[in-house]
């Protein structure tokens, strides 16, 4: 039957369009950035619209707004990709970020749309240069960069992975074709060649044009600020230096070993760390002038005001390092006076290898009472020579590659409980043969499937997984959304193989959370002298049959694009319970409370009657290849007590395992196992005492 379906799913989805397009037309675009802005032509060959603000009488580019849909059609965890407007500014920043659809289960029905919309809002400032990551929720009161990091939402890892995604790839998709950056260097890393070496002196550096001069005399400064009413900056001679810089790229062995010194290069190489880079500014000028950039004034640890490294036109992200910025130590040669070392890390995408500018701003003052500020920059550009360095594979990777790395604590408590479990349940003879500690271990794991599996690791399977996997057979053709949520990822690939080897009963009976919440919940019945009903055979077949036609239905509805499947599949209420731990209105709540307080009465009543994925996994699970839990001869007839004893009605009258209602609890074993619980071998030893002769008396 899965073959089946895979087969007429794969057929039909020829005939069901890809990813649909953006929804907003020049209309809708309009009602996004209302008056004084305007809304462009929209571009011949992007679909991309600038929006326009008037300045001095002519019109300029604002931003340039498009639809994610466009360009990086990311399927979110519902399988469909959202859909973000997004406005990107000329020099590569966010202007705005919007939500205009999506499909993530968590924020339809669970948390709601507000966090969504407060999560892309962190976007508007970043730029498009910098590979943005999702971190913890709060990371950025805790110190993560705020250039660099935005805060996630609790219960909604893969969700906002998919969005950044989405935002990050749409606009560097946009920014290679209208903003002429992201195209060079893609998923490569600049690094210089760390062993290239040539000892040189200062003079030798300079003259090469390793290090480079800025100089700016107080006449040249004069011309540059002429007609403002400021071109004097104090008294001096003409041909004075107010301004004289010199910088250097450190991370070049041969410019920064002989710059700092063996030793102090290697401790700053250490701490700069791989792929990021360190540029050096000396200001050998008047310690005391108005024009010194690094002088008193100056902050460690801080984005400098007045001077900045750029490439391309852009801005490139510079931070003092806080070092020391006085001191012997340095290279032989190097003029005395104020120096600092600026960190560019590698989310700035620089690249050492091609040209780029140091830029010093002179700032001077006009007015006493209403104060204006004019300012002048002056540059020095930077070309070193390419066989200086290498072009080495990013290490960061793909996007998801980082959800991998932020859950490996999760992956490795998974690992270590499927390494548990599996011994103890291929090992027949074992702890599941002893009737006194296996219902202790398989409580206590329990337990743990549902604090850590369930609350830690969020790796609670869903029937929403199995919708997302139709919509991106019949829509979208893209799995990559499975991806940005490692720990549910690898208990998919271990329940796959359970099932072709043992059946469903090992993610239903020991790592699905809610599962396990149930069997605590039936747990509680027998201190609380509460009596469970049996439901008889007539009425327990056609109730478990509900659960194979709930799955038909929200697997059609899927099918078909009906917006209500993802409203049907509330039917399973595992984002309520263990996705949202019960913070969702009281409906919701009070279905999930019921189905656990049914477990009192009705021993898994969800699992057995209604829950979707157990449907799909049982029908998997007629794959098994292994009748693995053992039975005896005199199974069924004449002895019954193992059917008797299975609260699940997974036992038939003739004493075969019905493995697709199995949930490998494991009772069956241990009483087959247990020669005082054993019919079998209860007769079978009674009989034996009967036959064997009493010893004859001598005289």
């Amino acid at each position: 039957m899965a073959v089946l379906f895979a087969v007429l799913a794969l057929a039909l989805a020829a005939l069901v369009p890809a990813a649909g397009a953006g929804e907003l037309d020049r209309a809708g675009i309009a009602r996004q950035f209302p008056p004084p802005l305007v809304v462009g032509e929209k571009d011949d060959a992007l679909p991309v619209w600038p929006i326009l603000k008037q300045q001095a009488g002519s019109y300029e580019v604002f931003a340039y707004a498009f639809e994610s849909i466009d360009f990086a059609p990311i399927p979110g965890f519902g399988g469909t990709p959202p859909d973000l407007l997004i406005a990107l500014a000329p020099d590569g920043n966010f202007r705005d970020v919007k939500v205009l659809s999506h499909r993530e289960p968590v924020f339809l029905e669970g948390l709601g749309p507000e966090p969504l919309f407060a999560f892309v809002e962190q976007y508007a400032g970043l730029s498009a240069r910098q590979p943005i990551r999702v971190g913890r929720p709060n990371a950025r009161a805790a110190g993560a960069s705020a250039q660099t990091t935005v805060d996630g939402i609790a219960m909604a890892t893969a969700s906002t992975r998919t969005i950044n995604q989405s935002i990050l790839a749409s606009a560097l998709a946009v920014a290679r074709g209208k903003l002429g950056f992201g195209a060079a260097n893609v998923g490569l890393s600049v690094e210089a060649k760390p062993d290239l070496f040539e000892p040189l002196g200062f003079d030798a550096l300079l003259s090469r044009g390793w290090v480079r001069r800025l100089t700016v005399t107080r006449g040249e400064a004069a011309r540059a600020f002429r007609g403002t009413g400021v071109e004097e900056g104090g008294e001096g001679a003409p041909g004075e230096a107010v301004v004289d810089l010199y910088v250097a790229l450190l991370d070049v062995p041969s410019i920064g070993r002989n710059l700092l010194g063996a030793a102090r290069h290697a401790a700053l190489m250490h701490e700069l760390g791989p792929g990021n880079h360190a540029v050096m500014v000396l200001s050998a000028g008047p310690a005391d002038a108005a024009e010194n950039p690094l002088g008193e004034t100056f902050v460690l640890g801080s984005v400098p005001e007045r001077v900045s490294v750029s490439q391309g036109g852009l801005v490139v992200n510079a931070r003092d390092m806080a070092v020391e910025r006085r001191g012997a130590g340095l290279g032989e040669g190097l003029p005395a006076g104020d120096w600092t070392i600026l960190r560019i890390d590698s989310a700035a995408g620089f690249d050492p290898s091609a040209p780029w500018t140091l830029t010093d701003r002179i700032v001077r003052e006009r007015g006493q009472i209403l104060s204006e500020k004019i300012a002048r920059d002056f540059s020095v550009e930077t070309t070193l020579p390419g066989d200086l360095f290498a072009r080495v594979a990013a290490q960061e990777g793909p996007d998801w590659t980082e959800s991998w790395r932020a859950r490996l604590p999760a992956l490795a408590g998974i690992a270590g409980m499927l390494a548990l479990l599996v011994p103890v349940l291929a090992r027949r003879r074992g702890l599941v043969a002893d009737a006194r500690r296996f219902p202790a271990f398989r409580l206590a794991f329990l337990a743990l499937t549902v604090g850590f599996v369930g609350y830690g690791a969020q790796a609670q399977l869903s029937i929403v997984t199995l919708m997302g996997l139709v919509r991106a057979v019949f829509r979208t053709h893209d799995f990559a959304f499975l991806l940005y949520d490692p720990p549910s990822l690898v208990l998919w690939a271990f329940v796959l193989a359970s099932l072709v080897l043992w059946g469903r009963g090992t993610f239903c009976g020991w790592l699905c959370p809610f599962g396990a919440m149930q069997e605590l919940v039936a747990w509680l019945a027998r201190p609380l002298r509460i009596r469970q009903v049996a439901v008889p055979p007539r009425l327990d077949r056609p109730l478990r049959a509900v659960k194979y036609a709930v799955l038909a239905g929200l697997l059609a509805a899927t099918a078909a694009g009906w917006p209500a499947a993802d409203a049907m599949a509330e039917v399973e209420p595992f984002k309520t319970a263990i996705t949202l731990s019960f913070l969702r209105s009281w409906p919701f709540v009070a279905y999930a409370v019921g189905l656990l307080a049914l477990n009192l009465f009705v021993y898994k009543g969800f699992c057995r009657y209604l829950c979707p994925l157990g449907a799909g996994l049982a029908l998997a699970g007629r794959l098994r290849v292994l009748d693995w839990i053992p039975r005896r001869a005199e199974c069924g007839t004449p002895c019954q007590l193992c059917k008797v004893r299975c609260r699940y009605g997974a036992i038939a009258p003739d004493g075969r395992i019905d493995y697709p209602e199995c949930f490998q609890c494991m009772e069956c074993v241990t009483i087959i196992q247990d020669p005082g619980q054993c019919v079998p071998q209860v007769v079978a030893r009674r009989h034996a005492k009967r036959i064997v002769p009493r010893p004859v008396p001598t005289r």
